[in-house]
């Protein structure tokens, strides 16, 4: 009798865990599989100029004048990856990368890059890892994307350099980017970046399936969410807990504005008081620490749609906040 107790508690004990290990791989590929559409630019434009009617005159002729261009970069694996890009007529080396969010491509962040092309900036637009027009088969959010940025910087700092000026970079990402852009901010950069804008990111990975969990399938974090962040590290390299915006904040140096509304359910609006305070203050010379960090909570919006509720607030707040730090 007690040998069948033993093994009736063995096979309860593996059934348990060979569940746990099988949801957990769902939520693995249900996270973190792309789109079939993904690449289909043509409906994303529609979808964008459907939301933003103007948008489709200042494409045209930025198409018109063959002044919007396409350019790729070969990465160590040897995946390639895409974006787009304008130069601005006087923005004597300011300039703007802007990071799409999830299963997005750089088409969403166009109406931003308006923004900053009114502004006088040159505009460049990645599309992530298994984004867009971009190689891969794993959405990465935005974690293994900050060498890609990083990267991205990189080009940047070739294409818009000049004999007079050298470029002056902010990061400016939108939910997914924007917690890319938040990684990145934690990691050695060269001079030319000179601050950020993050629109609505979250505080890690971890925290943001954790609520998903909870909101669509009504389960706690233990035990799938485990099951999946050690199944992402044996399949991918990387944990949940590892990508951590918050966590890489509390090492960077350079401003920051943070952008979230007040409705956002999505990534939970006390998000981004949890990064906001992971790096408040900037060190300066002389010992002093100044507040270089800046933050705007949209009365009402909800995920990602703080442009859309209040364009004109919003390209005001970028405006006053980038100028401060990448000049004229």
């Amino acid at each position: 009798m007690k040998k069948k107790a033993i093994i009736a508690v063995v096979s309860v004990f593996s059934v348990l865990v060979l569940a746990t290990f099988g949801a957990g791989w769902y939520l693995l590929d249900y996270a973190l599989t792309p789109p079939a559409d993904r690449s289909d630019i043509v409906n994303r434009y529609k979808r964008m100029y459907a939301e933003y009617p103007y948008m489709r005159h200042w494409v045209d002729s930025l198409k018109k004048a063959k002044a919007l261009r396409d350019t790729f970069i070969t990465m160590p694996g040897g995946e390639r990856h895409h974006a787009v890009y304008a130069r601005g007529d006087s923005a004597a080396g300011r300039t703007a990368v802007l990071v799409h969010g999830y299963t997005d491509c750089h088409v969403s962040m166009l109406p931003i890059a308006k923004v900053y092309a009114d502004m006088g900036y040159n505009i460049l637009l990645p599309d992530l890892h298994a984004h867009g027009l971009s190689d891969g088969d794993d959405i990465q959010m935005g974690w293994k994307d900050r060498e890609d940025v990083r990267r991205w910087i990189g080009l940047a700092d070739t294409l818009f350099a000049s004999g007079r000026s050298r470029p002056r970079i902010v990061l400016h990402g939108v939910s997914m980017g924007a917690a890319t852009v938040m990684n990145v901010a934690g990691e050695r950069l060269p001079e030319s970046v000179k601050c950020f804008v993050e629109d609505c990111g979250y505080t890690s990975a971890w925290d943001e399936f954790a609520c998903q969990l909870g909101e669509q399938f009504g389960l706690p974090p233990f035990p799938v969410l485990y099951a999946a962040s050690a199944l992402c590290r044996l399949r991918y390299g990387w944990t949940f807990g590892e990508a951590s915006p918050a966590r890489q904040l509390g090492k960077k140096e350079t401003p920051m504005l943070f952008i979230h509304g007040s409705s956002d359910d999505y990534v939970p609006s006390p998000m981004v008081f949890q990064l906001y305070n992971a790096n408040p203050v900037y060190p300066v010379h002389g010992g002093e620490f100044h507040y270089f960090n800046d933050i705007w909570i949209a009365p009402g919006s909800v995920h990602a749609r703080s442009f859309h509720d209040y364009p004109e607030e919003y390209a005001d707040r970028v405006e006053r906040f980038v100028g401060r730090f990448i000049g004229e």
